[in-house]
């Protein structure tokens, strides 16, 4: 290039490219109201600079705008309030009486659940029962004891922190779960107990939307337990490949995926309980599609826990009593929000109960997922005395001899 060539185009060549520079520096800094120095961005355009087109600018990473984004939702709250506008911000459930805490016409998004309950029953925790009914279904897609729902599956109330639940001081229970539903959803709480629960407050956070998207799975969570585990045949030979003799966490039929699991146990006897591998069968392969190296792994520990408590975002032991041994506790949960188990036709989640079975502990568990409806049905829900954790003694590999 000729130097007068370059004498007479530099003028428009700056401003040409600071045209450029600003459209690259927009996504870099200018979202933030940073200057590529880091200090605030204050200084009016160059005199005589050239702005950027608007379709040239980007509009800069999701993630910067998520909250900033204008929602097309009304927020409603049904909860425990006192209606005459006092203080008594709770309702009493009588034995064997059934609270609503939800009931509402068309599209929405249950978005979180907060509980604190008040009862002289010892056993409230495993004699509250939570349901969910959503678009008029005759059967709940949430049926689970409300302290195995909340992850406290030996009716004894503790504090931790997960992504989806948590509990704080004191005794406040909280779900974040998102519960989608088309037309109506319902939500009650059953006091199947024996003594009256003297003061249930609560809160149920919902959005109500204008429709309901027609890829949208439904919310469900099923109780199941198995007190004591059964002793199975492969105890032989200390091999399994079929799982036939597992615990189950959990079988669906339909399209949707699995999100998690709390488990709760109770040991019958001395030693690590934990030597069972999880064991997930998807759409009906024969071999289990996803295998697993033992229990502390499956919930993303390691060792035994070393009988250390923990609670992190997505996996935890946040409450062990008296590790490997008899009367051992633990609670147990994991999450798999990172990429949640998807199944086209059906799924089966499970897991042993020692090696090859060869354990008789005690199990209560609640699986999370979502799927299309309807739904299989559930397994009968245990009588409220058969809910209550206790211990059985066992003698090595046999089965339990008599309840302590």
């Amino acid at each position: 290039m000729h130097s007068s060539d370059s004498n007479e185009s530099s003028p428009a060549r700056r401003r040409l490219l600071g045209a450029m520079a600003s459209v690259a520096g927009v996504s870099a800094v200018g979202l933030l109201g940073l200057n590529a120095t880091g200090a605030a961005a204050s200084a009016p355009a160059a005199e005589g600079a050239i702005p950027a087109p608007p379709e040239l600018i980007p509009a800069g990473p999701e993630e910067l705008l998520a909250q900033a984004r204008l929602r097309n939702y009304k927020n409603r709250r049904s909860s425990s309030w006192d209606r005459t506008g006092g203080n008594d911000d709770w309702v009493r459930v009588e034995a064997g009486n059934t609270a609503t805490l939800l009931d509402v016409a068309g599209a929405g998004v249950v978005t979180h659940i907060w509980f604190t309950i008040n009862s002289e029953d010892e056993m409230h925790l495993k004699n509250l029962v939570l349901r969910a009914w959503w678009d008029g279904e005759s059967t709940p897609s949430v049926e689970v004891p409300i302290g195995d729902f909340f992850g406290l599956g030996l009716g004894e109330y503790f504090t931790y922190q997960s992504a989806l639940l948590a509990v704080a001081p004191i005794k406040a229970l909280n779900a974040y779960f998102q519960m989608p539903f088309a037309s109506s959803a319902r939500l009650t709480l059953a006091n199947e107990g024996k003594v009256r629960t003297d003061n249930l407050y609560f809160a149920v956070d919902y959005v109500t939307l204008p429709a309901l998207p027609g890829d949208v799975g439904r919310f469900h969570a099923q109780y199941r337990q198995a007190a004591p585990c059964r002793i199975g045949p492969g105890i032989n030979d200390g091999k399994n490949l079929s799982g036939a003799d597992n615990y189950v966490f959990l079988e669906a039929t339909g399209k949707g995926h699995f999100v998690g699991v709390t488990q709760a146990v109770e040991q019958n006897r001395d030693g690590w309980f934990g030597e069972g591998d999880d064991m997930i069968f998807i759409d009906g392969d024969a071999l289990h599609t996803i295998n697993g190296t033992g229990t502390e792994d499956y919930y993303n520990g390691a060792w035994d826990f070393g009988g250390q408590a923990f609670a992190n975002m997505h996996q935890g032991a946040p409450y062990i009593v008296d590790p490997e041994r008899l009367g051992g506790r633990y609670c147990l949960y994991r999450w798999h929000t990172e990429s949640p188990l998807a199944f086209e036709k059906s799924i089966r989640v499970t897991i042993e109960h020692g090696t090859a079975n060869d354990r008789s502990d005690n199990f209560y568990s609640t699986a999370y997922w979502y799927q299309t409806e309807p739904h299989a049905a559930f397994p009968a829900l245990p009588a409220p005395a058969d809910r209550v954790p206790k211990v059985f003694r066992v003698s090595g590999g046999a089965a339990p001899a008599a309840a302590s």
